[in-house]
């Protein structure tokens, strides 16, 4: 485990939780996040440990009566490294942790290959996160998917792109919703340049 810190928002992505239950857990005082400044706003942050206990919520442990889960998340937060939590009072209840550990693991790799797939400029639709060295929005892609398209439509649509950055768009949207996104989208409005039988291009 690692010092780093992460959003409710990337703990919602990677734990695959929804973002009001993260939260609802916040508030409840459930977890605890690290309140850091930033600007002149202050943040919640959560550790990998907590993300960890998010991913248990979301594989069940919710269904626990809420003195358990308080244990559970203290057991986890105190010790991210470990493998099963053993509670004994009442009846005894053991939670195998090790596979949703590795999971939200192979998560956030998927979390920072996708930041890095990405950059916004200003200079390129207003800002709109886009895949790096096209004018591709994620969004938009993340949309796609969202509507039903195929990995394989998409592609025939964008051949620029790949299967993995494709795949990765849902979890970088998801992860970095945009603050005061607008009603409609910056490449909304444009015509495609061509139709294909499966998906369009969209020219900018």
């Amino acid at each position: 485990m690692n010092d780093a810190v992460y959003t409710p928002a990337q703990a919602s992505a990677v734990a695959d939780l929804p973002l009001k239950a993260v939260h609802k857990l916040i508030d409840g005082r459930l977890i605890r996040p690290r309140r850091m400044r930033v600007g002149r706003e202050v943040h919640r942050f959560l550790s990998q440990g907590q993300l960890v206990y998010l991913r248990l919520e979301a594989e069940g442990v919710r269904l626990l009566p809420l003195a358990t889960r308080r244990e559970v998340a203290k057991a986890v937060e105190n010790s991210p490294g470990i493998d099963m939590v053993c509670l004994s009072e009442g009846s005894a209840v053991m939670i195998q942790v090790k596979h949703v550990r590795l999971e939200v693991e192979r998560q956030l790799l998927r979390l920072r290959e996708a930041e890095q797939m990405t950059v916004s400029d200003p200079e390129i639709l207003h800002g709109t996160p886009v895949y790096r060295g096209t004018r591709i929005p994620v969004e938009l892609v993340a949309d796609m998917l969202n509507d039903g398209a195929s990995v394989e439509e998409i592609l025939e649509g964008y051949p620029a792109l790949d299967q993995n950055k494709i795949e990765l768009a849902p979890l970088y949207v998801r992860a970095f919703p945009r603050r005061g996104r607008p009603s409609q989208r910056p490449w909304a409005s444009k015509k495609p340049a061509r139709v294909t039988r499966h998906a369009a291009v969209l020219a900018w």
